[in-house]
């Protein structure tokens, strides 16, 4: 017998670096999604097989032990395995697993792949075992994997991926939950260029320490319009929403954690008929994020394909983690 697990991506439409000091980030989940089928083995070993993305082998104990692909890789691995053994753990079994592993979701771009992977594979561990976890039970131990991955995570990727919707976090608050009755579209284009996250926190800070006046009132412009592109999105306002999107980018710009290729992407957009278009997450490469004219669709992807962006089209998900039987 057999568990298949899904779970959603994210991407973040306001509130990046601004999050770091006060006022909220603004998530959503996407339907793109991270898929984990997981089975009983006879031995101790964890098994994965990552073969779509060049790779498979098994953990014995904490040790990595490669059948296809280079050892480092066991590195990358390290979230999902620590996700599954507290899964075991905190259900009280000991017992082998084979987990196939496969993503439509861009890995390294700042929309949530580590923590949709140790979601689903919290959930379909759980199912496996009958341990009929909660949503909160299988939100937390998600976490444990994303600690190995990012370190001390704000915990936004792992509650999206777990709830679907959409997310109002701010550091001191409890987490809001929302649901909009329809999704909206979106195309998100990958610029495919790696960056780090920290790295990038870490300019935003040494140029606020350098001109801490200027910098506190573009973090306090970019909160505004994060508690105004929650009420445009909950009123489905897309001319407004549109409108902030267009403000937060050129905040976001403002504090140097925009690169050429998102700029490029971002107008030409805006130029092939987006609603407003921003980068989306950290910046300094990852990805970007386009609110859709539904009758620009394909134009607004092609502009993107133009400025040798990799295009997705996206829209809000509701549905969090899911699981099935498959045999």
């Amino acid at each position: 017998m057999s568990v298949e697990a899904t779970a959603p991506g994210k991407a973040i439409l306001f509130g990046e670096h601004s999050v770091v000091y006060r006022g909220p980030a603004i998530v959503l989940a996407i339907d793109k999604r991270a898929k984990i089928i997981a089975e009983k083995r006879s031995d101790k070993r964890i098994h994965f097989d990552c073969l779509d993305m060049g790779f498979e082998g098994y953990f014995e104990g904490d040790v990595y032990v490669p059948i296809r692909g280079e050892a480092w890789r066991g590195r990358r691995l390290q979230g999902m395995r620590v996700a599954a053994w507290k899964t075991l753990e905190h259900l009280g079994q000991e017992t082998g697993l084979s987990l196939t592993a496969r993503s439509d979701i861009p890995v390294a771009a700042g929309l949530g792949s580590s923590a949709a992977i140790c979601v689903a594979t919290v959930a379909a561990v759980g199912e496996l075992l009958g341990g009929n976890l909660s949503k909160k039970e299988t939100c937390d131990l998600a976490y444990e994997g994303e600690k190995v991955v990012h370190g001390t995570p704000s915990g936004v990727d792992n509650n999206i991926s777990t709830y679907g919707g959409v997310l109002r976090y701010e550091r001191g608050e409890s987490i809001e939950r929302l649901e909009l009755g329809e999704g909206l579209p979106f195309v998100i284009g990958n610029s495919r260029r790696k960056r780090s996250t920290r790295r990038l926190v870490a300019r935003v800070k040494a140029l606020r320490e350098r001109e801490p006046k200027l910098v506190d009132g573009l973090i306090d412009a970019m909160v505004g319009v994060a508690e105004s592109g929650l009420e445009a999105l909950k009123e489905r306002d897309l001319r407004r929403l549109g409108d902030l999107m267009n403000i937060n980018h050129g905040l976001l710009a403002s504090l140097g954690v925009s690169i050429a290729r998102l700029d490029l992407m971002v107008h030409a957009s805006r130029g092939a008929g987006a609603y407003g278009a921003k980068l989306t997450g950290a910046g300094g490469g990852g990805c970007m994020i386009a609110l859709l004219n539904p009758s620009k669709v394909e134009d607004i992807r092609k502009a993107i394909w133009r400025t040798r962006g990799e295009p997705h089209v996206v829209n809000i998900s509701n549905q969090g983690v899911e699981t099935r039987r498959i045999k």
